[in-house]
């Protein structure tokens, strides 16, 4: 991990990895939205409606991820001092928010027939919406350190404590009564047929490709204008 630390050494293997996980990603999703939304039949209780979950349940576990991401970043900042870490960090941050946005419009779309509402507060509709806030917050922060030149340490420790809305999103439908139906996919075991599931599975990691093609994307653009203004730096004290 630490032979990538650097960031010439890093930037080797993210110009070409970024383009590959994006066209795969690319790829990989647009076949498996296209196969579950024209080839799959529609569900006997919900109809063609359940067909949201193709979206909605891989943009959960990519909000999830993508803080689980900052945690563990941020974690590696703090305690090895990784040059890249932070950036790491700042990077899932913005795709992270983005997709905890589509699962909370999806599971939206989704409720008003399933429960006959848009909205409800319960455990884990709620806990979804404090995870977007967190990101907002976290990129806020992380925003005002750069613009500031206060210590990165900040966001870094931000976002391990933000890191407890996670396991409280993934238990919520267990820990409260809840409209959200229970976990159908558990280790070993699923509760989804198999006609949804491999398409399912398919979509996630076609929009996990993507993700990951997106973080190492902005991570270049990050590490572009940290050179660029060093480089601007040093020349204005070769002018003084």
């Amino acid at each position: 991990m630490h032979g990538f630390a650097n960031p010439k050494r890093f930037l080797a293997l993210a110009s070409w990895l970024t383009p590959l996980l994006l066209l795969a990603g690319l790829a990989v999703t647009t076949a498996a939205l296209a196969y579950g939304y024209f080839l799959v039949p529609p569900d006997r209780l919900m109809g063609d409606t359940v067909k949201i979950l193709f979206i909605h349940v891989p943009a959960a576990w990519l909000g999830m991820g993508g803080w689980t991401a900052i945690a563990l970043a941020s974690l590696v900042h703090l305690v090895w001092r990784h040059p890249l870490a932070a950036l790491a960090a700042r990077g899932a941050a913005v795709p992270g928010m983005v997709f905890t946005a589509i699962c909370l419009a999806t599971g939206s779309l989704w409720g008003r027939p399933a429960w006959g509402t848009w909205w409800e507060w319960d455990g884990r509709l709620t806990s979804m919406l404090v995870l977007l806030f967190l990101y907002a917050g976290y990129i806020a922060l992380a925003q005002a350190v750069e613009r500031d030149g206060s210590s990165s340490r900040i966001p870094a420790i931000f976002g391990l404590v933000g890191a407890v809305n996670i396991p409280i999103i993934n238990r919520s439908v267990v820990w409260w009564n809840s409209l959200h139906q229970p976990p159908s996919i558990t280790i070993g075991k699923s509760a989804i047929d198999p006609a949804f599931l491999w398409p399912l599975l398919a979509a996630t990691v076609g929009f996990s490709l993507l993700f990951g093609g997106v973080v190492l994307a902005r991570m270049r653009a990050l590490l572009a204008d940290i050179q660029a203004e060093a480089r601007l730096r040093r020349q204005a004290l070769a002018a003084a």
